[in-house]
């Protein structure tokens, strides 16, 4: 819909951007570069604005084009508001405001009317800082959030986004399992006390009785659900004789506990209330938008809340057979927002009818919105190739479908502070990195070469992150005066040739079997090139963390690599050259060989370009402060519309 702003003659015209207004104390910037702010820069010529919820909404606008005036106050400093106007049931649904000659700064409402109070942007590392227009009280559901609990990138984004969002001015609360493995992990969780309040939640064919723990971190709320089946050895999802069978059991408690938390849990004195945006990651936290418009929205609950599905990783969707739905504790008629049918080819014998319940399937269907972590990755979920059975469901939703890079932890992946790299270095000073290759060098036994190119990786070792091609690849590359570094774990046939593969070639290979931090981050810093082969990326952290520390990545043109990675152009902007690193496709030996050796080659002979590479990527913003402006505007675009009703 669009909003109307006021032209000369006193007629109404639409404008570009709209958004709601909400009665609460709201504060609007013209430097924002999303929605308002961009607005405000670019008003009718005659100066005057309109701040309309929705074109949906009757106006105030007479027959012959002109608005209607309520009331005329004037705004301290200048300009001038012209009352609220109001929908046919008395709300109000915006203000008509005259600025003051040269003056683009829409006050906040009502209060700062009258006193003209403002707040100054702040500057973040050189980045004007984008002020939250509105605030929300938000609810991530998640089944891991770092440090507490962490496999991938999912326990990052649900460890760093939280605690920008608070400090842009939300009210966050971060509801997740409370593991405990019987292992140093489970320090992790020494400063999360247990709140006074059990509830008892139906599924599984009985009462299921639950425990909340609670600290407050960063600004943000923690919640820990606690129950017997989080306490057991391993990860958050299996052990090593592969998944746990009752995982099924165990996300949808969370999912139970997490419509509760809102209602029951006083924080800091008060509930957060009906009027709540959940934010639900994967298919583990995928029952929420479906409990809320199957339990609670038919009995007056939660009628105002909204819900956004954060896809993290399409591949894992929570399908368990259709027998095992009575167990999630919905009504027999929800039973169409999960069922799934497999295909043919995918069934295990002549008489399987291949009926499921696919719980991500039934999330996409109720959420008000859906996002991905790249909008690569948006894109690719869409196809056949990349939507896993999905990509029909999701086409249909394409219209409240966004994607928004992930972030980085710029305090935790910093070269100018990092304690673990054996010296810092910045953009404006690079000496510091070749004496992290040396130390790396030296630490894993290899001789000792400064000027020899050294490639790195760092992730699991699996189909799905191309390791077979660097393992075809391996031979071939070797017979150059390389160095190659790997640190993973996953699939014991890698982990074996790995181990083998450092017998071979001594002078050229580690392979650091297992994840290790501290080895993580000398990698990162003293590697000149990180090779990333993925089949699919639905972001990746590691070629932004590379790019961090004037790393070149070498990626597979996929999903959020092919976002973040600008390819190398020698020959744009006067022969100055532009581009963060190689992006190579189709997925094969030879295009990434061919990649490796361009880049190696330009680490060689070109050290001028080389260098320019390294701080292009080092200055690029990859903050979640960044991802979180973004984030913001798909908050306001979830309240626009009605939340999902059956």
């Amino acid at each position: 819909m669009e909003s109307l702003c006021i032209v000369g003659n006193g007629g109404v015209s639409p404008c570009q951007s709209f958004t709601r207004l909400e009665t609460t104390n709201v504060s609007f910037r013209p430097r924002a570069q999303l929605g308002f702010g961009r607005f405000v820069r670019e008003r009718c010529k005659d100066g005057n604005l309109v701040i309309a919820r929705s074109g949906r909404s009757e106006v105030g606008n007479s027959k012959d084009g002109n608005f209607a005036v309520e009331n005329e106050k004037e705004v301290k400093g200048g300009g001038l508001i012209l009352g609220p106007e109001r929908d046919a049931s008395g709300s109000v649904i915006g203000f008509n405001l005259i600025p003051p000659p040269g003056d683009g700064e829409v006050l906040k409402s009502h209060k700062d009317a009258t006193t003209g109070g403002t707040e100054e942007a702040v500057d973040i590392e050189g980045v004007e800082k984008v002020q939250t227009r509105v605030t929300y009280s938000i609810v991530f559901v998640t089944s891991e959030a770092a440090p507490y609990s962490k496999t991938g990138g999912l326990g990052d984004v649900c460890g760093s986004l939280p605690i920008v969002l608070a400090a842009r001015g939300h009210r966050v609360m971060v509801v997740s399992p409370r593991y405990l493995h019987g292992g140093q992990a489970d320090k992790n969780y020494a400063g999360a006390s247990e709140l006074d309040c059990h509830i008892k939640v139906y599924c599984f064919g009985g009462e299921q009785e639950i425990a909340f723990f609670h600290e407050y971190r960063d600004g943000v709320d923690w919640v820990f659900v606690d129950h017997p089946s989080y306490h057991r050895p391993g990860n958050p999802y299996g052990d090593s004789h592969g998944a746990f069978g009752d995982n099924q059991f165990r996300f949808t408690l969370l999912c139970h506990a997490a419509c509760e938390a809102p209602l029951v849990l006083p924080l800091g004195g008060y509930t957060y209330g009906e009027k709540c945006l959940f934010l639900v990651n994967d298919w583990h936290a995928g029952l929420v938008p479906v409990l809320l418009a199957s339990k609670y929205r038919p009995y007056g609950v939660y009628k105002d809340a909204r819900t956004i599905l954060v896809i993290h990783n399409l591949a894992h969707q929570g399908v368990e057979p259709a027998a095992t739905y009575p167990n999630l504790g919905l009504a027999s008629e929800w039973y169409g927002a999960l069922g799934w049918v497999f295909p043919t080819w995918a069934r295990t014998h002549a008489l399987d009818t291949g009926e499921a319940v696919n719980v991500l399937k039934g999330a996409i269907v109720t959420v008000d919105r859906i996002l991905t972590v790249s909008k690569g990755y948006a894109w690719e979920i869409t196809t056949v190739e990349g939507g896993y059975g999905l990509h029909e469901l999701l086409s249909s939703r394409r219209s409240v479908l966004n994607g928004i890079t992930n972030g980085i932890d710029i305090g935790e992946w910093n070269p100018s502070s990092d304690k673990h790299i054996a010296s810092n270095y910045s953009v404006d000073d690079l000496s510091g990195k070749v004496q992290c290759k040396i130390a790396l060098q030296k630490e894993l036994g290899l001789p000792i070469k400064p000027d020899c190119p050294l490639i790195g990786f760092i992730g699991r070792l699996d189909y799905q992150k191309g390791i077979d091609l660097i393992r075809w690849a391996i031979p071939e590359l070797l017979e150059d005066d390389v160095q190659f570094v790997m640190l993973g774990s996953g699939d014991p046939l890698y982990e074996d040739w790995m181990r083998a593969t450092e017998s071979t070639y001594r002078d050229k290979f580690r392979g650091w079997v297992g994840f290790n931090i501290p080895i993580s981050h000398k990698i990162t810093a003293g590697a000149d090139i990180l090779l990333m082969p993925s089949r699919f990326e639905p972001c990746g952290l590691n070629q932004l963390y590379a790019m961090r520390y004037g790393t070149v990545p070498v990626v597979h043109g996929t999903g959020g690599l092919r976002d973040t990675v600008q390819a190398f152009d020698p020959y744009s902007k006067g022969g100055l050259g532009e581009g963060t690193g190689w992006i190579f496709s189709p997925l094969s030996k030879e295009s990434m060989l061919a990649a490796l050796r361009v880049a190696i080659m330009t680490y060689r002979d070109h050290k001028s370009s080389w260098e320019g590479i390294m701080k292009r990527g080092m200055e690029k913003d990859s903050t979640w402060e960044n991802a979180a402006v973004q984030y913001e505007q798909v908050f306001e675009w979830a309240f626009i519309d009605p939340p999902y009703i059956n």
